[in-house]
């Protein structure tokens, strides 16, 4: 089966295209529309993940519904393309069950990661300064050992191909301002922390997430958006083969970029054609992370 790489749709628009999502604009709303596509390292990989676009909307629909109980905000107004307008009507087909229709935003220039065990990125760091994004931590910590504590480690929001840059909390507050960088924070913290202890019971270890947030143009409230708590966005392990001081296997895309670095990818170079185990290995770990962690017990 092929994968849905890009899409264009007469009588909408205008379209702007994200590293998965192409974002079309309905003029008091969007559509954002999960592609196929999958990126690593900021880059997009040629030739997409058949599928990969249903699931990262289903669980994050799922996620975003979910956080609600905790009296936080989202973007998303509806999934069923029976509530989208009339000129989405002869799309349907495509659009169904990759794509949410949400409320506009001022998307906040952070993108908010909260991590619990060290891993990726912030184990390299870890490595050389003893801290992530200035949060010191202990000493003598090993890969993928569980923090004392959840720790907010934002970084900036590039643009594709650009790489994120890690920030120090008063880089985020020089940003935003001092009240919603402390606001964003605690949200993030709250519902990595309520995340992980749903996850935990379902057999699944949720290392880090990354969130992001925007301020609605017609009400100035904070809402979530994007996507949340998908393989694209986190780190899932399973609790079951958990042993700290060597890299997990996981519920998410690192296998793609373990294939790129076995290869020696030069990243100044056009990216490589996916090889189908790659590709299938992809789609029954993001399958296995909703089966586990968004379907019903």
């Amino acid at each position: 089966m092929a994968g849905l790489i890009e899409t264009s749709f007469s009588g909408l628009g205008p379209v702007r295209r994200g590293k998965v999502r192409d974002i079309y604009d309905l003029g008091d709303t969007l559509l954002l529309v999960a592609t196929d596509r999958v990126s690593a390292f900021d880059v997009i990989l040629p030739p997409g993940i058949p599928g990969k676009g249903e699931i990262l909307t289903r669980m994050s629909a799922f996620w975003f519904r979910w956080a609600e109980q905790f009296g936080i905000a989202h973007h998303l107004i509806a999934t069923d393309v029976g509530q989208f307008p009339s000129q989405c009507q002869p799309h349907a087909a495509t659009l169904s069950g990759r794509t949410m229709r949400v409320n506009k935003t001022r998307p906040l220039p952070v993108e908010c990661v909260v991590r619990g065990y060290l891993s990726g990125s912030g184990w390299k760091e870890y490595q050389k300064t003893g801290a992530i994004c200035g949060e010191k931590l202990p000493t003598g910590l090993r890969e993928s050992d569980r923090l004392p504590a959840p720790i907010f480690t934002p970084s900036t929001k590039a643009e594709i191909g650009d790489h994120d840059m890690a920030m120090s909390f008063e880089q985020v507050q020089s940003q935003i301002g001092k009240a919603l960088a402390e606001r964003v924070r605690e949200i993030s913290l709250t519902l990595y922390t309520k995340a992980a202890d749903r996850a935990s019971a379902r057999g699944v270890i949720i290392a880090d997430t990354k969130m992001e947030f925007g301020v609605d143009t017609t009400t100035g409230n904070l809402l979530l958006i994007d996507e949340l708590l998908t393989p694209d966005a986190s780190r899932f392990w399973p609790k079951v083969d958990y042993s700290p001081g060597r890299p997990q296997r996981g519920f998410d895309k690192q296998c793609v970029r373990d294939y790129l670095q076995a290869i020696h990818w030069d990243e100044t170079t056009a990216p490589p054609h996916l090889p189908e185990e790659i590709i299938r290995t992809v789609q029954v770990k993001y399958q296995e992370a909703m089966n586990r962690l968004v379907d019903p017990t």
